[in-house]
């Protein structure tokens, strides 16, 4: 076993050696470009880390943890578009370096590559890798939808929120621990039971990443601060902020997102003083940590050694920790 830092080491030196020596180039650029902007690289870490735990051979999960990556950038590609983002881990994203049309088309060549890769497994666990990728990349785009559902509506539950981001964030994490598993060939109840790891703890990542986009610093986070709040998302911050304010803080928070014209630093500031009155931080902190714990009580059900536990609990304890 590893740190996450060399898993992330072998997997940057494989994408950066990958060739798209196909034309047009215009297709391609983009392609390569997204994928060496640097990144956590989280999900296909958590792919090579947990076959790793689980005496499987990395060299057998490498193509299908590239083939999440690539899966992954593709969703990023999409996303960025749909939210208008102008960056992404510090750079320019791909539509407003290029265009829109060539970012959609270099993403959906994104998603054919990402099959490629996935389909390089073992021909003994190929079925099932293939049944794990095609069920939990559709249960992204069902959270991508809900999102842009609940955007275009005044007044969006927790509770449905959660659900969104388990769909969007949590699916794709849970899934790349269970593919692990899987290209490991361990017992059906360690698959299960990594599977529920990753999924709690995808849900408390997202809420940090939600804290991170209002508090975080611009210079770590590789985002705008306060993009979710001029993009008028409807995260955990800002549906915790309408539960609790009264009186002119509801007043104010409700004006803020109900009028376009604005100054952006404005308004972030304004929507930022009423989280801060409400505590609002600290609450989504607590929210994380509750989903935080219940991935660790999933992890102490784990048959593996106490070692690779520590590996586990020291990814997870860094993913809610993290300042970018």
């Amino acid at each position: 076993m590893y740190s996450f830092q060399h898993y992330q080491e072998l997997l940057t030196n494989e994408i950066n050696n990958l060739k798209f020596e196909r034309e047009p180039r215009e297709l391609y650029e983009p392609i390569e470009y997204i994928l060496t902007i640097g990144g956590k690289r989280l999900r296909p870490v958590v792919t090579l880390m947990t076959c790793d735990i689980f005496g499987g051979d990395l060299k057998k999960a490498m193509y299908p943890a590239i083939g999440m990556e690539m899966f992954h950038n593709f969703t990023l590609i999409h996303d960025d578009i749909m939210d208008r983002a102008p960056v992404r881990r510090g750079f320019a994203t791909v539509h407003t370096k290029w265009d829109e049309n060539r970012a959609i088309l270099s993403g959906d060549a994104m998603l054919i590559l990402a099959n490629q890769f996935m389909l390089k497994a073992d021909d003994d666990v190929l079925r099932e890798v293939m049944e794990l990728y095609n069920i939990s990349g559709l249960l992204v785009c069902d959270g991508q939808q809900y999102d842009m559902n609940y955007e275009s509506r005044n007044r969006t539950s927790i509770d449905e929120y959660i659900r969104m981001i388990e769909l969007k964030t949590a699916v794709l994490i849970s899934s790349c621990f269970r593919l692990g598993a899987v290209i490991a060939k361990t017992s059906s109840e360690n698959k299960d039971i990594i599977e529920k790891f990753g999924h709690n703890l995808g849900i408390s990542f997202q809420l940090e990443d939600d804290i991170l986009d209002a508090f975080g610093d611009y210079s770590k986070f590789g985002k705008s601060i306060g993009g979710d709040i001029l993009a008028n998302k409807k995260t955990y911050l800002l549906l915790k902020a309408f539960e609790l304010a009264r009186g002119k803080d509801l007043e104010d928070l409700e004006s803020w997102f109900e009028h376009k014209v604005h100054i952006p630093e404005h308004k972030v500031q304004a929507v930022l003083d009423i989280y801060n009155k409400l505590n609002i931080r600290e609450l989504s902190k607590k929210a994380s940590r509750h989903y935080f714990d219940l991935s660790i009580e999933q992890l102490n059900k784990l048959q593996i050694s106490d070692d690779a536990k520590n590996t586990l609990y020291e990814l997870a304890d860094y993913l809610i920790n993290r300042d970018s």
